[in-house]
């Protein structure tokens, strides 16, 4: 194609991209670092995005975009700019006989961290396929994620996922122009990116801007996917050395708006109680403090779930048969995470059924979630494995089940689930990243390594296992994204044990089915469910325990 055929016209204005050639050499177009909305600096630091003036000269949209401003937890170092407000779209071809149907992805990090760009996420595998995909950057942190509750401050956070509806706003005006099918978008989210698709699942701004979704170990029901904590502003302006009164929001807005951004996140605010009352993360979604024109966020996650109009629209749904890994080096740097469960065994339980029950009840209840994970094993750093196991159920699986149970009573829209269980020795890079090459499982996040190539993976030979598992899992995605059903042609010709269903409400033996993907793919009963049956138990009681307030 000629130069002159890179050049898009947006809605915004022109934009000029380039062909690219994926590490198995498909050739793919690429448009990198395009503006959706103003460089959200100065006063414009933690209020909603601001819509982009139009441009008239070309724009060259052919190097990536920094990432969102952070730090990473492994080097303590800040990476990235609060200039982030720029998506990423990879398309297989410019013309074809029909549109190609377009995969929008939203990264993961716990609304902390996180990178939009071809160093995490470049679209390699996806271009084996017709389709168009599309990565969003967000701001995260305080910047994406600090609420202020004075509607004359115009800042009642949730910001992050303000940038995602303006995004996708934007993806369905334009998309088009880059032979993508607006009429189907699926919108995709791994982690904290999954939740953030769920929260737009259930905001009627978002309604008809995507027409499926695909959400990888989260929800919003997960513990870490809202945030409940009291005072922040203040909390973050008085760490970073402001001596000003605590209830003058004004104030506080102006000190943080003058801060360095880096100076925003050298400190962790949380106190060891937030942290037992799974806050583990400073910033993240809550709900917003009064009605503006964007409001994300206007009840508890859980009240939202019923409502929903995402309840309508097909959904893809998967977690790793490990995921607890995730906390093996937390707890190693915050051991009383794990031993506070020895004595304290109310800390088993969610925050939200802490809320609802005086100490005794709780005490009995936790003992029963604790005994379900360590039996007879105390709650110590021997027995870590148990601790990661434990928070596999209470951080994911168990919030999946009920996503899943919520979904299936409220509509009859499909719900397809799998269950991620590939443990390659040197290729689940999230695992090896945070616990090392000795261990082993499947990881939080660790299929990302078979749906993105990046700058932690290598070219495959076609004879491995693990190129094997990037063609399935690719064709899981691209088959949902056409035909709202992920079965396609591989899954037909290597699932020997039955059909890939959608999941209805758990049967009278409590067996839920999902696809198993291994070194081979398989039908099975989902292995965590005899134990999510407690859980559950826990919250059955809750509905004959007499309720108190008071923690």
């Amino acid at each position: 194609m000629s130069e002159s055929g890179l050049v898009v016209e947006t809605s915004l204005g022109p934009i000029k991209g380039r062909q690219c050639e994926g590490v198995y050499g498909h050739t793919f177009y690429s448009f990198e670092k395009i503006p959706f909305a103003e460089v959200p600096v100065g006063e414009l630091r933690f209020r909603p995005p601001q819509p982009k003036q139009p441009w008239s000269q070309v724009l060259e949209c052919t190097q990536p975009a920094l990432k969102p401003l952070q730090r990473n937890i492994l080097t303590n170092q800040f990476e990235g700019s609060e200039d982030c407000l720029y998506l990423n779209i990879y398309a297989k071809q410019l013309k074809s006989d029909k549109p190609l149907p377009v995969i929008v992805f939203l990264f993961g990090g716990g609304f902390e961290k996180g990178d939009p760009t071809v160093d995490l996420h470049g679209p390699d595998y996806f271009m084996m396929k017709d389709v168009v995909f599309v990565t969003i950057g967000y701001r995260l942190g305080p910047f994406g994620f600090l609420q202020f509750k004075d509607p004359e401050i115009k800042a009642p956070g949730n910001n992050g996922l303000k940038d995602q509806l303006v995004a996708l706003r934007w993806i369905k005006e334009n998309i088009s122009r880059f032979n993508g099918d607006a009429a189907n978008i699926t919108l995709s989210g791994e982690s904290a990116g999954a939740a953030a698709a769920h929260y737009l699942m259930c905001c009627p701004l978002a309604k008809g801007l995507f027409h499926k979704a695909i959400l990888m170990s989260g929800n919003i029901l997960c513990s870490w996917a809202y945030s409940p904590l009291e005072n922040v502003p203040y909390r973050l302006a008085k760490a970073c050395g402001y001596e000003g009164p605590a209830d003058n929001e004004k104030l506080i807005l102006e000190y943080l708006q003058q801060q360095p951004g880096e100076n925003l996140l050298k400190h962790y605010i949380n106190t060891k109680d937030e942290n037992l009352n799974d806050c583990l993360f400073t910033f993240g979604p809550c709900v917003e403090p009064y009605a503006s024109d964007m409001c994300i966020i206007n009840k508890h996650p859980e009240q939202m779930l019923g409502e929903s109009w995402g309840n309508n629209i097909p959904v893809l749904m998967s977690g790793t048969s490990c995921e607890g890994l995730l906390m093996f080096p937390r707890v190693h740097m915050a051991q009383f995470l794990l031993t506070e469960l020895e004595d304290s065994p109310q800390h088993c339980l969610p925050l939200s059924l802490k809320l609802k029950y005086p100490a005794d009840v709780q005490k009995s209840l936790g003992e029963k979630i604790k005994y379900t994970h360590f039996a007879d094993k105390k709650a110590t750093m021997e027995n870590i494995m148990r601790y990661c196991e434990y928070a596999s159920y209470k951080v994911f699986w168990h919030p999946i089940l009920r996503f899943i149970k919520a979904r299936t009573t409220a509509s009859a829209a499909p719900t397809y689930l799998y269950r991620f269980d590939f443990d390659s020795p040197d290729f689940n890079h999230q695992r090896i990243k945070y616990c090392g090459k000795q261990m082993r499982g499947v990881a939080h996040v660790d299929d990302h390594s078979y749906l993105f190539y990046g700058n932690f993976s290598w070219k495959l030979s076609p004879e491995t296992d693990e190129y094997k598992t990037i063609e399935r899992m690719v064709d899981i995605w691209y088959s949902f994204a056409v035909q709202s059903n992920p079965n396609g042609c591989r899954i037909e010709n290597e699932l020997l044990n039955g059909s890939w269903l959608p999941v209805n409400h758990t049967t009278s033996s409590g067996n839920l089915k999902c696809l198993n993907i291994n070194r081979d793919l398989a039908i099975i009963d989902l292995p965590e469910m005899k134990k999510l049956q407690v859980w559950e138990s826990v919250y059955e009681e809750d509905r004959q325990i007499p309720t108190n307030n008071s923690i």
